[in-house]
């Protein structure tokens, strides 16, 4: 006999098993727990492969590669609203880094999507099941994907952050990102509160999207349950018809008074298409006014550029050498030329001043050039590119390559004018590949640019030759037009692989440059701000960087061979695989750089601050030592071999696999020619490698160990 099927109601049955349930915490506390378990699986599967990705990139045994064009810019895209400093350039990371931090990019987002599938098509997702809460419609059924959408899109996270981001934005607190996320915590926390209603209190998000978050361990409400009885009744006996013909479902009279905006659309659609007619018209009233406004503009640019180019030719007919004019009335000529905007009159000027050869005449030309401005500098580049690959060309006839040394001089004397006269108004200027070096080796030949204390922000000159020019006190970066510094519209100047030998950039400030394979070899950078600069593959041997700022700069690859970094300032830099043989380092601050591979051979670090550098795999080999901070360093496998570490402080040093044959650690009299090294007391040398463990260094000899063993250190030997 076949067993009768009993059918329960749901809300029956929570109700049989939820009482004690529900009376255990209520329903406000369920909900906030419920929300805060939901956003700390978001947060937490972003976070975890995020900082597995961080720990990778750490590593001195991975492989480089360039980071994931995906995540480039979605990090500027992030960076841009909240102020943060842009990472020009695509850096190299970990290849494990890459894919874990492409996994911290969509594993939110999957999960987020996941959660919004269970609330439409359940009412609760996996924590607010878990806490006994639900979220329905007006007819106590789950809410649907569109609902959901704005319950959780809009009215839960998009109104409260952009509040939030808008007192943020335009108050005192920009770009403080600590006061913004204060501010939208707050923002978020008040719209769960809610407004009160007949109902009880409701959440903004819930009035916007039509929903109601219930106990789901208790039967549905009065108004909840009167809407269903009605729907069902009305479905039984007559339905009300849409205009779509789809049957519309009757809801409680007291829901009724609460509709959203889009049931209200819905019910009275000829709103709808009065709204639409009223959007059509004024975009065809709009789109008539623009292009009227449009034709006017263009008709009056055209007869303005007909007048530019009737006075442009009486103007060059005069400037004919065959025309008699006297040379006052030719510099006439050229003045009013410059005055003229019209860009065949820049050309002419460009190209008048490398072929006349009156000085009077060409010292008109560039002072017309200089009142042009800025807009000169096109074509002013083009003549100077043309200019240089023509001397290439006729190299080999000295009296040829002269004459057009003459004429590229008077070419970049021009420029230099312009570039002097108009300081600050550099940005997204491009003088990339442009020859503003010494062009040869004759005295009539040399010319060395001269921009010193002037404003060079935003300026492209990637791959020219600024060789031995002066750039004393200048900024390639303005702080933009909101004034802060370290803000994305920071304008910032482009030197990838420039030519800048023998160059002097004392006190000059080159904060966040590119300068990625730029050649600085003999220049001057004594007190630069070199802060968050990118100078990867740079060549800086034997460069004077005395008393630079070098935190967080970017030295991937980079050649410092024979530079002198004396007091420079390097924290957190990235050194690696940087070669840095016979670099002079006395009293250079480095903690916590990323010194991974780095080449020290023969460098002088003597009163160095290296404290929580990381020196793996790093080649120390006959450097000096003495007096430098090496208080836990990372010095796995690192090369010490000849190494003068006396008076060194290695205490909480990791030298596992680090080699010490030949090293000195020992203390020495301290040599009076040494006077700058500041020498430990002799309280503190026993302390030098007190603690610290030796057991896996390797090439100790007997002198070493009785140093270690006497001084506190940890190796089996030790009696």
């Amino acid at each position: 006999m076949a067993t009768p099927l009993v059918r329960r109601n749901d809300n029956q049955s929570s109700q049989s098993k939820g009482p004690e349930k529900a009376k255990s915490a209520p329903l406000v506390t369920r909900r906030f727990s419920a929300w805060v378990v939901e956003i700390t699986l978001v947060v937490t599967s972003g976070l975890v492969p995020f900082g597995l990705g961080v720990y990778a990139n750490s590593r001195s045994d991975l492989n480089r590669v360039p980071l994931n064009p995906m995540l480039v810019v979605t990090e500027r895209a992030i960076a841009r609203p909240l102020a943060l400093p842009v990472s020009y350039g695509i850096r190299n990371v970990a290849w494990p880094t890459n894919i874990l931090w492409t996994i911290a990019l969509f594993a939110p987002m999957t999960i987020s999507s996941w959660q919004l599938y269970l609330l439409a098509k359940t009412g609760s997702t996996i924590p607010k099941r878990r806490f006994g809460v639900r979220v329905v419609s007006e007819q106590g059924k789950p809410p649907g994907l569109g609902a959901v959408v704005v319950r959780e899109g809009i009215g839960r996270l998009t109104v409260p952050l952009s509040v939030a981001y808008l007192l943020w934005r335009y108050s005192l607190a920009f770009p403080n990102l600590g006061i913004f996320t204060a501010l939208a915590l707050l923002m978020v926390l008040g719209e769960s509160i809610g407004l009160p209603s007949r109902q009880g209190r409701r959440a903004i998000h819930d009035i916007l999207a039509g929903t109601y978050t219930i106990d789901a361990t208790r039967p549905l409400p009065s108004f909840l349950s009167a809407g269903n009885k009605q729907n069902q009744s009305s479905q039984s006996s007559s339905t009300e018809q849409s205009p779509e013909g789809n049957q519309e479902v009757a809801i409680a009279p007291e829901t009724k008074r609460m509709l959203n905006p889009l049931t209200l659309i819905r019910r009275n659609p000829s709103l709808a298409l009065i709204g639409a007619a009223l959007v059509s018209m004024a975009a065809v009233l709009a789109t008539l006014v623009g292009t009227q406004v449009y034709i006017q503009t263009q008709e009056t640019q055209r007869k303005s550029q007909q007048i530019n180019s009737q006075q442009f030719l009486e103007l060059v007919k005069q400037l004919n050498a065959s025309s008699g004019a006297t040379d006052e009335e030719r510099r006439s000529a050229i003045m009013a030329m410059g005055t003229l905007n019209d860009p065949q009159a820049i050309q002419f000027l460009v190209d008048f001043l490398v072929k006349e050869t009156n000085p009077a005449l060409v010292d008109t030309t560039q002072q017309a050039l200089a009142n042009v401005g800025v807009k000169a500098l096109p074509e002013l580049k083009n003549k100077n590119q043309f200019l240089a690959g023509e001397l290439e060309s006729v190299n080999n006839n000295a009296l040829q390559a002269q004459e057009v040394q003459q004429k590229l001089k008077l070419n970049q004397k021009a420029i230099n004018k312009i570039l002097a006269v108009y300081s600050g108004q550099s940005n997204r200027i491009d003088l990339s590949r442009t020859q503003l070096g010494p062009s040869g080796s004759g005295d009539n030949s040399l010319f060395n640019l001269v921009l010193d204390n002037v404003d060079l922000s935003g300026i492209k000159l990637k791959s020219a030759n600024l060789n031995q020019a002066s750039f004393r006190g200048s900024r390639f970066r303005s702080a933009g037009e909101d004034g802060r510094w370290d803000t994305y519209d920071d304008v910032i100047a482009d030197l990838s692989q420039v030519q800048m030998k023998q160059a002097n950039l004392t006190d000059a400030n080159l904060s966040r440059v590119l300068m990625n394979r730029s050649d600085l070899s003999r220049s001057t950078l004594n007190r630069a701000n070199l802060s968050n600069t990118r100078l990867i593959g740079a060549n800086l041997s034997s460069t004077q960087l005395v008393g630079a700022d070098l935190r967080g700069a970017v030295l991937e690859n980079a050649s410092l061979t024979g530079a002198d970094l004396g007091d420079a300032k390097l924290h957190e830099a990235d050194l690696y695989a940087a070669r840095l043989g016979r670099v002079i380092a006395i009293g250079t601050q480095m903690p916590h750089a990323n010194l991974i591979k780095t080449d020290w051979q023969g460098a002088d670090l003597s009163g160095a601050d290296l404290e929580r550098a990381n020196l793996s795999n790093a080649n120390l080999s006959a450097t000096r030592l003495t007096g430098a901070v090496l208080r836990s360093a990372q010095m796995e496998n690192v090369n010490l071999e000849n190494a003068d570490l006396s008076l060194v402080d290695l205490r909480g040093a990791n030298v596992a696999g680090a080699n010490f044959r030949g090293a000195v650690l020992s203390p020495t009299k301290q040599d009076p020619a040494d006077q700058f090294v500041q020498t430990p007391s002799q309280g503190s040398v026993s302390a030098v490698v007190q603690g610290v463990d030796f057991s896996q260094a390797k090439n100790l000899d007997p002198k070493q160990l009785a140093y270690i063993c006497t001084q506190g250190g940890i190796h089996p030997r030790c009696p």
